[in-house]
C-alpha cells in the first residue's frame, strides 16, 4: 500500500447523486445536487445528506425544514451539473433551467417531474461535521417513475440508469448486470 496524495473522499467516489428541492426565505424553490448522501435508518425511514454551511440550500433547510430528495436519471445529467454550478441566492434555478416541478403529497417543497424517484422528507435532526451539517430526513412519502423499479430497487439497464458523481463535471453510469450472492 502507498500513501494517497489526492483528496481523501475521491477513493469512495463515484457516489449516487440526488437533487435536494427546498423552499427558501424568498418563497422560491431551490434545487441543489448532493452526492454525499446515504440511507441512515429503516425505522424511521431516514436519509442523511451532508450540506456545506455556506450554501443557499443550507439556509433554506434551516428556514423550512422539509425537502424533496430527487433521484435523477441519465437524462438529467446536464441539468444536475448546471444546478450545482450556480447559487440559488443569485439565480432562480427553476426558471433559469426550465425545471418542471410536481407537487408533493406530504410536504411543501415540490419534486422534479422526470426524476426516477422522489422522496418527501422533513428534517428530524442535524449533526455537525466539519464545515458541513448532516441533515437527517425522515421520509414521509416515496414516489417512483412507473416501470423503473422492482423489489431490488432501480431496474438499471438501457432505459434506467443512476447518476454517480465523480468530481466536477464528471459523472459515471452503472452498467447493468445483477449478481446474487450464494446462499450457505
Amino acid at each position: 500500500m502507498e500513501t494517497y496524495k489526492g483528496k481523501f473522499y475521491k477513493l469512495i467516489h463515484p457516489r449516487p447523486t440526488i437533487i435536494l428541492g427546498t423552499i427558501c426565505p424568498n418563497g422560491r424553490v431551490n434545487l441543489m445536487p448532493a452526492s454525499w448522501n446515504m440511507p441512515a435508518s429503516e425505522e424511521p425511514p431516514t436519509i442523511a445528506v451532508s450540506v456545506y454551511r455556506e450554501t443557499y440550500t443550507y439556509e433554506c433547510l434551516k428556514y423550512h425544514g422539509e425537502a424533496t430528495i430527487n433521484v435523477p436519471g441519465v437524462d438529467m445529467l446536464d441539468l444536475t451539473y448546471m444546478l450545482g454550478s450556480c447559487s440559488g441566492r443569485d439565480v432562480d434555478k427553476v426558471k433559469e433551467f426550465n425545471v418542471e416541478l410536481i407537487e408533493s403529497e406530504k410536504i411543501k417543497p415540490p419534486g422534479i417531474k422526470n426524476s426516477l424517484a422522489i422522496y418527501e422528507g422533513r428534517v428530524i435532526g442535524t449533526l455537525p461535521a466539519g464545515e458541513c451539517d448532516i441533515f437527517l430526513f425522515e421520509i414521509l412519502n416515496v414516489k417512483v417513475k412507473e416501470g423503473v423499479a422492482d423489489e431490488y430497487g432501480l431496474k438499471i439497464g438501457d432505459n434506467v440508469n443512476l447518476l454517480l458523481h465523480g468530481s466536477g463535471r464528471v459523472f459515471y453510469l452503472v452498467y447493468y448486470k445483477k449478481y446474487f450472492a450464494k446462499k450457505k
